[in-house]
């Protein structure tokens, strides 16, 4: 079996033209959003986010191997161990999401702290010591159970990135032990930026094979990267210089009312760095002076609203049921989206595109999701909570659950309510340090 990374299913995404725009592209954002702030939650609100939260840490709980600590890619929607006996490909960025989603169990008493540790510990000293790598790099697939490489996957950039993230949240949020400590720092310290340049002076290549060398695709447009370019400026060992944050491309697009800057169709691209970077109040020193975190929230917005006027096409889609972002469908995998428009689309809602964020626009998102779950119940919703997608518009209805959507929804809905993954992660010294060198200060 091939499986390719959902970059790949991108890429021919990057070529695409954007709406035409005028004038200023960054004003003042045009939203109406609710404030991040806990008593902003109504009771039935912070009673439907427990449950939601809870749901997702059990699949992080449940699917990780107890040897590697490795986290399956997907499992079935109904839960429970036997669901993946078939299925025993993990995901490195599905790792990086449950080590974080450990720190969160063990806050929320979901999961003792010690055992929330020693699963931790498992999975570092895997990392450390036995999963295959090259130069600190991870491959993006493994076998749960032996580390083992899969479907001779790449070695990825961006899905090391999102390892790293967990692996530093862990570090931070297990500060008094040393083991998890020296493990963190010694997995992130190995990471050899510089050699995933391959020859370029400031961006990273997407990834490498062994058997044909670098991925020729560049992490040079606006999309997740942020999270994998802050790490390597912030690296301890290998840093990239200041300019590779202002090397990839920042392209602004209109859509109604709604000027921001556009990575790809898919709405992950604007969630994934956020869940563990605290943009809010930041903007970039150099002009055109770009807040990330506001940015997010247009994007989001004006994804909502490309949904909704989709409604007279696929009537499934209402102000109250939207969000389509790489997902399951009825025909496979697909790395869909919009705006811009995108033909693929078929009228599947893809519930962790509202779930991603939360912690932009909680108002709306928080709707879409109490209002799919009232709707469909226990058809879309399981042990894990959400199914990765569904179409109201002909009844099709997922079976499984996808590891990195059930993390971001978990990690939006935690900082949203707590902040406590961002309180983490920022608790790094050097990911501090390196928002401010490239003009990210508060």
């Amino acid at each position: 079996m091939t499986k390719i990374s959902r970059r790949e299913s991108l890429r021919v995404l990057s070529a695409v033209p954007l709406l035409a725009g005028g004038g200023n592209p960054f004003p003042a954002a045009p939203w109406a959003c609710a404030s991040n702030e806990p008593n902003a939650l109504t009771p039935e609100d912070q009673a439907f986010l427990e449950d939601l939260r809870h749901r997702a840490f059990l699949f992080f709980l449940e699917q990780a191997d107890p040897g590697t600590g490795l986290v399956r890619d997907r499992a079935r929607t109904s839960g429970g161990v036997e669901s993946a006996h078939d299925r025993d490909a993990a995901s490195i960025a599905a790792t990086g999401f449950g080590l974080t989603a450990l720190c969160v169990g063990a806050e929320h008493s979901w999961i003792l702290r010690s055992e929330a540790r020693s699963r931790v510990l498992t999975a570092l000293r895997f990392f450390a010591g036995h999963a295959p790598s090259e130069h600190g790099w991870f491959y993006h697939f493994l076998a749960a159970a032996t580390g083992e490489r899969k479907w001779k996957c790449e070695l990825s950039s961006i899905d090391t990135a999102l390892l790293l993230a967990g692996v530093l949240t862990a570090r931070q949020y297990f500060a008094d032990d040393s083991d998890v400590a020296a493990l963190a720092e010694a997995i992130y310290r190995r990471v050899d930026f510089r050699w995933m340049l391959n020859g370029d002076p400031y961006l990273l290549a997407m990834g490498w094979f062994p058997e044909k060398g670098f991925v020729p695709q560049r992490w040079d447009h606006y999309c997740e990267l942020m999270i994998l370019y802050l790490l390597a400026i912030a690296s301890p060992s290998r840093p990239l210089p200041v300019e590779s944050w202002y090397a990839w491309s920042r392209p602004p697009i209109t859509y109604g009312p709604y000027h921001y800057i556009y990575g790809d169709r898919p709405l992950f691209v604007h969630q994934y760095a956020h869940a563990w970077i605290d943009f809010r109040h930041r903007r970039e020193s150099r002009p055109p002076h770009i807040d990330w975190f506001e940015n997010s929230v247009t994007a989001t917005l004006a994804h909502r609203e490309y949904c909704i006027r989709l409604h007279s096409k696929f009537p499934g889609y209402s102000a109250d049921v939207w969000g389509i972002t790489a997902s399951d469908s009825a025909k496979g995998y697909v790395a869909w989206g919009g705006p811009p428009d995108d033909p693929r689309v078929d009228g599947t809602v893809v519930p962790c595109a509202p779930g991603g964020s939360l912690m932009f626009a909680p108002k709306e998102c928080l709707a879409a999701l109490r209002t799919m779950k009232r709707l469909y119940g226990e058809r879309i919703w399981g042990h894990y909570g959400f199914t990765d997608a569904f179409n109201p518009n002909t009844g099709w209805v997922d079976s499984d659950v996808i590891g990195i959507d059930a993390g971001i929804t978990l990690l939006s809905a935690e900082n949203l309510v707590t902040g406590n993954v961002w309180k983490w992660f920022m608790q790094n010294a050097a990911i501090r340090r390196a928002m401010d060198r490239v003009g990210l200060a508060l």
